[in-house]
């Protein structure tokens, strides 16, 4: 080919091939025994010409050679190089990968409970040990070249998502900042905000898979294709993909009703032959189990697999159901590689807590090649799944959906049971970008020639809406920034309050109001449009008809607002009921779910002793506990008592029960039936509606009659006219109300911030007061209690294992509402400081509601939850895991997850405190706490 060109067409080859050769670009990829892909070429080449760079490219795609040619160029130019990730777990796994290219002498770990080499010129760490370097005006951020931010699309997480955007906007203008997402559907937009807060910013999109994805149904027996490729005209492969046909008819056949022995369609009896075809055809469809899915995927070659389960139990009962089933899918050899790699891995972990840790089930999965993987696991048994699924010795995994988030373990097959999960409030169908992000783990490149994503088939199941979930790109990056107390007084700090409020209104989150506001504008100008047509259609010749609508629409409401008081007074008297109700009460539960005989344990009161049992602290008014006559213990709420409840009848509650117990809940139940049984269920007599008497309706009723468009033939044509007149201009009211609410939103709730630090004497206009200083050192949702409780002295004196249970509450969240009874707390001061520490809570939120801060916008200060003070005090104290995790009923890899998060605020308590006995005791809490279970986390 060479010797067809001519000489000077080989002189400008050679002039090319030597300036590559020149880059920092060349040498990189002479590290890796693959060609790199366009993509990346292209990003690395605006990388080295002085761009920052946001790259969106399918899971599994190698986004993160971009970020490792960050670091490659940071060397190079004798520059620093920070790498962050969303997750501590993700942090590890990077920091091992570079420290194989670089050395460890070159690279270094910060994460919440790690510190390794933190001077080194590479750095991995989690965003937020990164944003409170920023804030600090940490010496480290001297010489920093690169920040790669891996797994950028976090910043829609509601939780966390605010502290991606604090770092994109606060970083120094000389850092080239390199963004990594999952595949977003609107990336442009996303590269516009960053081109405008960073400069100039290049935006690489890649929806290329490198290895290609073939999705899966499985129905009994048999694997169907989801899709079906139809080729074009001529025959050409240019078609489109549609449904398998065959999956449609498996739909319609199963959704179809069971015949009843006539045939409609010919008006005779079905013969016995065709209805035992349709059996045979029917028996043929089922969901298969999951040891049965497993040997399937093996008999097929498509080992190792990830089977996504949305609960952390199904996990757990998925490796028990293929063990009892006799799986094995590792022979001797591997199955002694296993074992070695475990024993040494847990070789720290005394026998003792191996026990309570369920350790010999876990291995006994492992050396047959299964494992569960969730965030009830201890970290260091995920670590080892984590290893050993990539070195090849675990071939099928059960996990919920977390290890969809940036760990790395590719599989040949991602398996999907089903398409619901629990989202913490209610059951919900997996979004598009969901299914993308779970499905996206399938097909390991450079090993696997092809990824293969299988759904089990459910009843009801219909194959367009799977396939519009496996087709559809749809996948919105969403700001969840929201200004927060630590944020305020860190900004103010630095820049002052008006410099402040200019920078967060660079946010994305301001950025993308700003842009909705301009459909919305047009919006506007539609509706005024339609508004002028319907105006003109609801003339009457008899009068004036708009006077009409509106005595119609007084009449409605004024009814609406009679029946709206109607109920709220019926409300209150089932509240006062409810008050007065005490433990050992029989009553009849009205309506709902629970509705029945119901004896009340708990009366669900505010905070306080009531007849000798601590209630719990409701603002929607009583919450009784109550044990039904089905053995169910329940939390009922108002709703379920529309009507006023009186007690039928008085029992004694054993003080033995245990509402844990079901041999307990059972004999209560019993007793329950056998005294109250007999009992009849009061009905509630309807009382007289107050519109039947009300003066004003009378009113309105007369002047309707009166008025001279009542007598119009088209009266209802032209009311029909006038009511979609006033609903689009109620809909357009709305719309300029938006607008209006949506500009400069971010800067009016930092305002509101201000406005409450001010009067809480932690800002003095641009000045941060010494309280100020002290609460720009705590971070997390709690961050303005915690900076109260010290400024109050609340912590003062407590022991460091009541230390450690009293700032478990600024940490903790159960995950479901409460539906027992009250926690239990340390006894003396302990329980004191906590009950304090409520009523600062109260302060604050009425604070917070004078100022208009709203906790539902993702703002402000949640109710603390005493859940885990219990456990934080026991461990603090010494106490064994056995013992500690039995009383709290909690999986291991939670109680660790959340004490390495109580270490870390008590960190922060100990660095803001003044010198004393808090800051002291801080400290010897966090030493107690770093045991055990706890101290077991590894680095790489």
């Amino acid at each position: 080919m060479t010797d067809e060109l001519s000489p000077a067409e080989r002189y400008a080859a050679s002039r090319v091939r030597a300036a590559e050769q020149a880059t920092a670009l060349a040498p990189f990829r002479e590290m890796y025994d693959f060609e790199l892909d366009p993509f990346q070429i292209e990003a690395c080449k605006a990388l080295e010409a002085g761009k920052g760079v946001l790259v969106a490219a399918p899971t599994g795609s190698g986004k993160t050679i971009v970020g490792e040619f960050a670091v490659h160029l940071a060397l190079t130019q004798g520059r620093k190089c920070f790498y962050t990730t969303p997750i501590k777990a993700l942090s590890n796994q990077k920091y091992t990968d570079l420290v194989k290219r670089y050395g460890a002498d070159r690279v270094g770990l910060l994460t919440g409970d790690n510190s390794v080499n933190s001077d080194a010129p590479v750095v991995v760490m989690t965003t937020e040990v990164l944003r409170n370097m920023l804030y600090a005006g940490s010496q480290s951020l001297l010489g920093l070249g690169h920040v790669v931010m891996d797994e950028v699309h976090y910043l829609s997480d509601r939780f966390r998502g605010a502290v991606w955007e604090e770092v994109i906007i606060h970083l120094p203008e000389s850092v080239t900042l390199v963004s990594l997402s999952a595949t977003v559907s609107n990336a442009e937009e996303f590269g516009d905000w960053l081109d405008t807060v960073r400069g100039d910013t290049e935006v690489i999109v890649s929806e290329h898979r490198p290895v290609p994805l073939w999705q899966h149904v499985l129905a009994g027996r048999r694997m169907y294709d989801l899709f079906e490729e139809k080729s074009g005209r001529d025959g050409d492969q240019g078609g489109r993909r549609e449904v398998n046909p065959d999956l449609v008819r498996l739909a319609r056949m199963e959704n179809s009703r069971p015949s009843f022995g006539r045939d409609k369609r010919r008006g005779r009896t079905m013969r016995e032959a065709d209805r035992e075809r349709e059996r045979r055809q029917r028996s043929r469809i089922w969901t298969p189990g999951r040891p049965e899915v497993i040997d399937r995927l093996d008999a097929e070659g498509l080992l190792p697999a990830i089977t996504f389960i949305f609960s952390r139990a199904g996990c757990e009962a998925a490796v028990q159901q293929c063990l009892h089933a006799g799986l094995r899918l590792n022979d001797e050899a591997a199955r002694g590689q296993v074992r070695a790699l475990v024993e040494e891995r847990t070789a720290g972990i005394p026998d003792e807590d191996l026990h309570v840790l369920g350790y010999f089930e876990f291995l006994e999965g492992l050396e047959r090649g299964i494992a569960a993987h969730h965030a009830g696991m201890l970290p260091t048994f995920k670590e080892v799944v984590e290893e050993l699924f990539v070195r090849g010795l675990v071939k099928a995994v059960f996990a919920t959906e977390t290890l969809a988030l940036g760990i790395n373990m590719p599989a040949r097959s991602v398996v999907l049971e089903k398409l619901v999960k629990w989202n913490g409030e209610q059951h919900v169908d997996i979004t598009p970008g969901e299914y993308t992000q779970l499905t996206g783990r399938a097909g390991r490149r450079g090993i696997d020639v092809e990824g293969h994503a299988v759904v089990l088939w459910q009843r009801a199941m219909d194959p367009a809406a799977l396939a519009g979930l496996a087709g559809t790109r749809t996948y919105p990056l969403r700001s969840s920034f929201k200004p927060s107390y630590n944020m305020a007084v860190n900004l103010v700090s630095q820049f002052g309050r008006h410099r402040s409020r200019e920078l967060l209104e660079t946010s994305f989150a301001q950025f993308q109001a700003d842009k909705a506001v301009v459909g919305i504008s047009r919006q506007v100008q539609r509706n005024e449009e339609g508004l002028a047509g319907y105006r003109e259609s609801m003339t009457c010749h008899l009068g004036d008809f708009d006077e009409y609508a509106r005595l119609r629409r007084e009449l409605k409401d004024r009814e609406t607002e009679l029946a709206r008081q109607g109920a709220a007074q019926r409300r209150a008297a089932a509240a006062v009921a409810l008050e007065k109700l005490r433990p050992g009460d029989v009553i009849h539960v009205p309506t709902g779910k629970f509705a029945g005989l119901a004896l009340v344990l708990d009366p669900g009161l505010s905070a306080g002793r009531v007849g000798g049992h601590r209630g719990m602290e409701y603002h929607d008014g009583p919450r009784p506990l109550v044990l039904t006559a089905e053995r169910q213990v329940k939390r009922l709420a108002a709703i379920d008592f529309p009507v006023p409840v009186e007690p039928l009848d008085r029992m004694r509650i054993p003080k033995s029960f245990n509402p844990r117990s079901p041999q307990s809940r059972r004999d209560l139940a019993s007793a329950l039936r056998t005294k109250a049984g007999h009992h009849e269920m009061r009905r509630h007599r309807k009382e007289r509606s107050p519109a039947a008497d009300d003066a004003e309706i009378s009113r309105l009723r007369r002047a309707i009659r009166a008025h001279p468009c009542h007598g119009c033939a088209d009266r209802e044509d032209h009311a029909r006219w006038g009511e979609r007149y006033h609903r689009l201009l109620r809909d357009t009211r709305q719309l300029e109300r938006r607008i209006e609410g949506r500009t400069n939103t971010i800067a009016r709730t930092f305002d509101r911030i201000c406005s409450l630090l001010t009067e809480l004497d932690y800002l003095r206009g641009d000045e941060v007061t010494d309280e100020g200083k002290r609460l720009a050192r705590l971070y997390g949702e709690l961050d303005l209690l915690a900076s109260e409780c010290l400024r109050e002295s609340v912590w003062e004196g407590l022991a460091p294992a009541e230390l450690a249970a009293c700032a478990s509450a600024l940490v903790y969240e159960a995950r479901s509402a409460d539906d027992a009874l009250p926690p239990k707390l340390p006894a003396g001061r302990a329980k004191d400081a906590l009950g304090e520490m409520v009523r600062i809570w109260g302060r604050l939120d009425a604070l917070e509601e004078d100022h208009r801060i709203n906790q539902t916008e993702g703002v402000g200060q949640r109710e603390p939850d005493l859940g885990f003070a219990w456990a934080a005090y026991r461990w603090a104290s010494g106490h064994g895991l056995d013992e500690v995790l039995r009383e709290i009923d909690m999986p291991a890899g939670d109680f660790v997850r959340w004490t390495k998060q109580l270490i870390d605020v008590l960190g922060q308590i100990a660095a803001a405190a003044p010198e004393g006995t808090v800051a002291r005791n801080a400290r010897r809490a966090v030493d107690g706490l770093l045991r055990g279970v706890v101290a077991y986390s590894s680095v790489g």
